[in-house]
């Protein structure tokens, strides 16, 4: 992580900690069309930049293309690093919205059986899957293959082909396009124990004079129809949140008790059933370092926090992004209508944050990755991501008091991994 990087994490962490245990002074409630407004400048601003970046990664891509080489494909991983820190805060829009649950699996799919897209090593992968008869589809090698009853023709790969392997024969971990894929892609398998090391292609797999492992302008063109489609995907959710947009259109035809809930819905449902849930506790209960959100490249710890970074900014109304938001918040109005309950929640996400911040400074500093965290027998690692997960949940019971005390309507996501990890198979 660079220095600067670095810096503004920690800013980032301290500004926030400040916000949520201090709060905010005593004002009159803000109006719910308000905060609505408020709310859609946030996603407006949020998408916009998470698009600037994948612009950004489009453009490395593009260099490492023209010229492959171990220097421009590092160029092209650090900008999928820093192409991840605007969009993981995003997420908390996901539940409470439906314009982006139903969109969101086009760009963040994961877990994805990576053989469905390219070559792996089948003495650590394996062969066959039998809840999927796409695990070694291997579509850069191959111009034809099956999809049940059709043949899809990929003898050209574009858009609209990797498109089609999105949860193709209905398995969901036959993910073709977004963050992952082009994270697989540039860092290819992580065959590495759990460690400090990631996914090692080389370069050279793009080289069309020098290829290694076979169809390089098929790869080539894999990751750059992934690569435009995430730019194509993330523009369409900006224009969704502009003042006119299909999202804030869809919030305006709520009464405003719906409206609110839809807030409270998103982050309540990434703290508790996604993040706590799918993507940290049930690492911990099955020990597979596969179950790392971004384990091709060692990155989770940073995805971790920066959905965490998100959440806190929605509750508080605040972004410090390209274009700074700062307006009329649901944490003013709970601050007013329920100071306490209000309060728990500030306290449950400084809390969160720093259980997260410390996943992160342990990864950063080298001594400890996310895998080895999730690693049995590895009790220290264990615990911090543990305590994350048990402030998740105490933070998702939070807001599930504030939707009380403001008599709101609020379905919070769930997860076996929480509820009754006996319904966990593999679970250890």
């Amino acid at each position: 992580m660079s220095k600067k990087a670095f810096a503004w994490a920690c800013a980032t962490q301290f500004a926030l900690a400040a916000v949520l245990m201090t709060g905010a002074p005593a004002f009159a409630a803000p109006a719910t069309k308000d905060i609505m407004k408020n709310y859609g400048d946030l996603a407006h601003a949020m998408y916009g930049d998470a698009l600037a970046k994948a612009k950004d990664l489009d453009k490395s891509i593009d260099a490492l293309l023209a010229k492959p080489s171990a220097e421009t494909l590092q160029a092209a991983r650090e900008a999928w690093k820093a192409s991840r820190v605007p969009y993981m805060q995003t997420e908390g829009f996901r539940f409470g919205n439906k314009i982006v649950d139903d969109w969101e699996g086009n760009v963040n799919s994961w877990p994805l059986d990576e053989g469905l897209i390219d070559y792996v090593d089948k003495a650590s992968y394996g062969d066959t899957k039998e809840e999927n008869p796409l695990y070694t589809a291997n579509i850069i090698a191959n111009k034809k293959i099956r999809l049940g009853p059709k043949i899809l023709d990929a003898s050209k790969i574009d858009k609209k082909v990797i498109a089609k392997l999105n949860s193709a024969l209905d398995v969901e971990t036959n993910v073709g396009t977004g963050y992952h894929a082009i994270e697989f892609l540039l860092w290819g398998q992580n065959l590495h124990k759990p460690g400090v090391k990631s996914g090692e292609r080389a370069a050279s797999d793009f080289d069309l004079k020098n290829c290694t492992h076979e169809n390089c302008d098929r790869r080539r063109a894999y990751l750059k129809a992934a690569s435009g489609l995430l730019v194509d995907d993330l523009a369409e959710m900006a224009g969704n949140w502009k003042p006119d947009g299909a999202a804030r259109k869809a919030l305006a035809g709520l009464d405003e008790s719906a409206q609110l809930s839809t807030i409270l819905t998103g982050i309540g449902s990434l703290s508790y059933g996604e993040l706590a849930g799918e993507r940290m506790k049930l690492g911990v209960l099955l020990h597979d370092p596969e179950e790392a959100h971004d384990c091709f490249s060692n990155n989770t710890h940073n995805s971790h926090y920066y959905d965490e970074v998100g959440m806190t900014e929605i509750w508080n109304g605040k972004y410090d992004g390209a274009t700074p938001i700062s307006g009329p918040s649901i944490a003013e109005l709970a601050r007013e209508k329920a100071p306490d309950a209000a309060k728990r929640v500030d306290e449950a996400m400084a809390t969160t944050l720093e259980k997260m911040n410390a996943i992160k400074a342990k990864a950063d500093s080298g001594e400890m990755m996310y895998d080895q965290m999730l690693a049995a027998g590895n009790d220290e690692g264990n615990k911090l991501i543990l305590d994350a997960v048990d402030a998740l949940v105490a933070q998702a019971r939070a807001i599930e008091a504030v939707v009380a005390a403001l008599n709101l309507k609020v379905k919070i996501e769930g997860s076996d991994s929480l509820d009754d990890p006996s319904k966990v198979a593999g679970a250890k």
